[in-house]
């Protein structure tokens, strides 16, 4: 199976603008004809069938899988345990050209590390600097001296240009660098 370029917008503390410079990001590559999946981690119990909906009703009398479906929507809710991080850029990359994940700081896919002046202590980068890093580029208000591109934290189409070059560049025989 060939697996989709991702790329992790990781940060070490929320408020940081990490979904801004996502969405940012995305709107970008769509405008560019891109086709784009998302992934965002969250560390909280996440709810999409509300209680009293039909959705959650179909949930409490067993259904593992319930499809909810509408006009230009499908969503599918799959009762899981935490499932691999394969499995779900798998999920995320069906019909994409590339997957934007939000989190997963942990997981092995290059990084975009977002700092923010102000609000992150350190950098995970240096963190990380002593042995492999999947961090591949900064993204930040502030000026960084460190081994790996700085791009600017509130300009999002240089942002995309650099996903678009880095993730997205095809050779001369279609496949991509990476």
């Amino acid at each position: 199976m060939t697996r989709k370029p991702a790329v992790a917008f990781v940060s070490g503390k929320s408020g940081t603008g990490k979904t801004t410079l996502l969405t940012g990001v995305l709107k970008c590559l769509k405008r560019r004809g891109y086709r784009v999946g998302t992934v965002k981690h969250s560390m909280h119990a996440i709810q999409v069938d509300p209680e009293g909906k039909d959705s959650r009703r179909h949930a409490e009398a067993g259904s593992d899988v319930t499809v909810v479906c509408g006009p230009g929507i499908m969503a599918t809710i799959r009762r899981v345990k935490m499932p691999s991080f394969e499995e779900i850029l798998k999920e995320a990359s069906r019909g994409t050209d590339v997957v934007l994940v939000e989190g997963f700081k942990d997981f092995p896919v290059p990084g975009i590390e977002v700092y923010r002046s102000g609000f992150s202590r350190h950098l995970l980068y240096r963190k990380d600097k002593e042995g492999d890093t999947n961090i591949i580029a900064v993204a930040s208000n502030a000026s960084l001296s460190i081994d790996v591109p700085v791009l600017p934290l509130n300009e999002p189409e240089l942002v995309c240009d650099f996903i678009e070059e880095r993730f997205l560049k095809k050779t001369s025989n279609g496949k991509s660098d990476v």
